[in-house]
């Protein structure tokens, strides 16, 4: 039989000869401009005089610096994820009756609606909950009263339905799968209405209901720091691709869900987690700088590891000297890896992040800046939760479908043309030849 790989190579000189941009980006790493947008913005770098300038990197949600949003609500001693989804989908901040009847909104909205979970997640449970996820949205179509509905206002209603449910079918998703596959006591919780969304996401997802007021804040601000970041991520882009077909909001939202699955995308730090195992596992002396550097050499040199010469959690495509993302978490990690007795392992994280771009120009002989992304220490943080690795991506996607949400609802007010782009058809032309002729 015909091997399918036969056929389905191009030989990449092609790519340079009909000027390709593969993956969407410039020669110079920038990516390929298709869009405009008011929602959010990356800002990693500065063009001058044609040449690309690394600079601190930025996170802005409607203009406004996640920095801020993060850092004020700390100052305030409150949850920030509800006041993000606010914002995002409206694009102003809400003043404190507003942002009240939102908690109030989306605290009511979290439960599924009836035979949801017996009828579409504990009889058909899945071993992947991003697959769960994916086919629970599309399922919910079914549940809703207007789903063919385009108008901007029925679209953020379903929006607001989704957000507000999505950690509740993740909760349920895992839970199913833990009992049907791993064998496990199945544990249904109802979701709680008078707390954040990170408060009834660890409520709903342990056994006992328990949480320390740290583990609830740092799980809010990682819902924050992943809730958008800008309209050309994959997952993204796949919600404006496909939302520009004039599809239903439940298909475009379970495109972003399928994109975000891949695991050079949402499932980013699940790679993190493994190398870091093989790290600790193979590395005696953490604090030892010298052991560190050379591992991470062999890393890079493809003798050690995966066999992919990747550090994983360092570079990024926008971020070039920082990853505004990454500090906010880690100095909020290391509060937690205290209060958890890891700090040892913290440390080695540290380290890490130290020395790899070192070992980077070491190996690779290159002047790239490169930084350490918030992949990094995510996966870190969701362990010392005690969060099994079935739920990371599921976070992350429990978080970015409010950027997802925003971005339909902009590709539908100000899109109006479908998004089809050209690809250049590099085989040549072929005599048919008949069945009884053929070799």
């Amino acid at each position: 039989m015909t091997e399918v790989t036969d056929h389905s190579v191009i030989q990449p000189e092609l790519f340079d000869r009909f000027n390709v941009k593969r993956g969407l980006r410039n020669a110079d790493g920038t990516g390929v401009l298709v869009g405009l947008t008011r929602i959010g913005d990356v800002h990693g770098y500065i063009i001058d005089e044609g040449e690309k300038i690394p600079v601190d990197g930025k996170l802005y949600y409607r203009g406004i610096d996640v920095e801020d949003l993060v850092q004020k609500a700390e100052t305030e001693k409150r949850f920030c994820f509800e006041e993000t989804v606010y914002l995002l989908l409206f694009g102003v901040l809400p003043n404190k009756a507003q942002l009240e009847e939102f908690h109030a909104l989306m605290g009511n909205s979290r439960a599924l609606p009836k035979n949801f979970a017996e009828d579409a997640i504990m009889k058909a449970p899945s071993r992947d909950i991003m697959n769960k996820l994916a086919r629970s949205v599309l399922t919910l179509y079914s549940y809703d009263e207007a789903p063919e509905d385009r108008s901007p206002e029925n679209i953020l209603r379903q929006c607001l339905e989704l957000i507000a449910r999505f950690p509740t079918i993740v909760a349920y998703s895992y839970m199913a799968k833990k009992h049907y596959y791993d064998h496990e006591s199945l544990i249904i919780h109802m979701p709680e209405q008078d707390c954040s969304s990170a408060e009834s996401l660890l409520s709903l997802i342990r056994p006992d209901q328990q949480y320390s007021q740290l583990e609830a804040e740092i799980l809010d601000m990682a819902l924050v720091l992943h809730a958008e970041h800008g309209g050309g991520n994959n997952s993204t882009f796949a919600v404006h691709l496909v939302s520009s077909a004039d599809t239903d909001t439940f298909s475009a939202i379970s495109a972003g869900i399928v994109s975000l699955k891949g695991y050079k995308h949402g499932g980013a730090n699940i790679k993190v987690m493994q190398m870091m195992d093989d790290i600790k596992n193979n590395i005696k002396l953490w604090d030892n700088e010298g052991e560190v550097a050379d591992y991470l050499e062999r890393i890079l040199l493809k003798k050690t590891g995966d066999g992919s010469g990747l550090i994983y959690g360092q570079g990024h495509a926008v971020y070039t000297i920082s990853d505004p993302r990454t500090w906010l978490l880690r100095d909020k990690a290391a509060l937690l890896a205290k209060e958890k007795h890891l700090t040892d392992e913290f440390n080695l994280y540290r380290l890490i992040e130290r020395l790899a771009p070192e070992i980077f120009k070491k190996v690779k002989g290159s002047d790239k800046v490169i930084c350490t992304n918030v992949d990094f220490y995510s996966g870190f943080v969701y362990s010392m939760l005690g969060l099994s690795r079935d739920l990371y991506t599921a976070l992350f996607a429990i978080s970015r479908v409010a950027g997802w949400c925003a971005h339909r609802l902009e590709e539908i007010i100000a899109g109006g043309r479908i998004i089809r782009p050209a690809y250049k058809c590099v085989q040549k032309r072929l005599v048919y030849t008949p069945l009884d002729k053929r070799d």
